[in-house]
């Protein structure tokens, strides 16, 4: 998170921000996810995180980045744009979650971008293996009882489910995962009372629903949704035809993911699109928690370097291009 990375931090301080900017600025599509003690909070051209130290002030670091599909244009087609979006998003959720160890426990851990791209790659082999590869082979234990390689698939896709839901019911058992999960209520409450127009104080912000449309949550199981569908279409060919087509679709599977959540962000206002995507709030029933002021104040402090950085204004045309766009819409995670 340096200048030889291509990053510019523009502000690093401890404490919060008392100006409010809510109605200073207009709205931006913001998204965001919860880190260790934090929330890191995303904009257009910036990313801010802001984690509750040791000594129980608030660190806060802001830095510029703006997505390569701004700059190339054919990534930024539909579709495409998704499998781009999932892959920044997972290097950016390293690299706030790096920032917050680091502000979090008082000790300095650099991470290279070898050790990045490492992790990112056990990570995208552990999902892949775990709710793609591991159903399939489930599946073969029971291939050839069932004939009908429709029901089959969509068999197939219950277990992908199934072990989604399994994963993420696991997790929440755990300590440290609650109090993420608490984070991450507050980053939602957050976006929602800014979404509103509503001054970001706590009393204000305790008001709104930790549940939100763009949940990275909602992704996940749109994702496994989808799957099921595309899956259900290809018939039943030998074993490892079904591994190679679960695996090489999975780009494709995540396009249209993406593109499914972008409509749920664009039109959230109708509650026919509330009702579809209902499930995936329901799901978010379990990866959010109601948190308590503390987690509130960090959250606004991490949306408010945002809301600052993003008032200083564009540097040059393509920035103003990139601000010019409407049809942006965050995924939070």
């Amino acid at each position: 998170m340096n200048d030889t990375d291509g990053k510019e931090n523009l502000l690093n301080n401890s404490g919060t921000d008392e100006k409010n900017h809510c109605s200073s600025t207009s709205k931006l599509n913001v998204g965001g996810q919860a880190v260790l003690e934090g929330v890191m909070m995303r904009s257009r051209r910036f990313w801010a995180v802001a984690v509750r130290k040791p000594d129980h002030t608030i660190a806060t670091g802001v830095f510029k980045e703006i997505s390569v599909m701004n700059r190339k244009k054919v990534l930024g087609w539909p579709f495409i744009r998704g499998i781009v979006a999932l892959v920044e998003n997972l290097a950016l959720g390293f690299k706030a979650l790096s920032y917050s160890v680091n502000e979090s426990t008082g000790e300095e851990v650099n991470i290279s971008k070898k050790q990045m791209s490492i992790s990112v790659i056990i990570a995208v082999i552990f999902t892949v293996g775990v709710f793609f590869v591991a159903p399939t082979l489930i599946g073969r234990l029971f291939s050839s009882y069932i004939s009908n390689s429709f029901l089959y698939n969509i068999i197939e896709g219950l277990i992908r489910i199934a072990f989604l839901l399994g994963y993420i019911a696991i997790v929440s058992f755990m300590k440290d995962i609650r109090r993420l999960f608490q984070y991450h209520g507050a980053e939602h409450k957050t976006i929602q009372a800014y979404e509103n127009g509503v001054e970001l104080t706590a009393e204000n912000i305790k008001k709104y629903s930790r549940l939100h449309l763009r949940c990275g949550t909602s992704f996940l199981l749109i994702v496994m949704i989808v799957a099921l569908i595309v899956f259900a279409l290809l018939g039943k060919p030998p074993l490892y035809l079904r591994l190679i087509s679960r695996v090489f679709l999975i780009p494709v599977i995540a396009g249209i993911s993406y593109e499914l959540i972008r409509l749920a962000g664009k039109f959230s206002r109708y509650r026919i699109i509330n009702i579809l995507f209902y499930p995936g709030l329901l799901l978010q029933k379990i990866t959010t928690r109601e948190p308590d002021e503390s987690q509130i104040e960090v959250a606004v402090s991490s949306l408010k370097k945002i809301l600052e950085a993003e008032e200083s204004g564009a540097a040059d045309t393509f920035e103003q291009a990139i601000l010019a766009k409407k049809d942006d819409v965050a995924i939070n995670a």
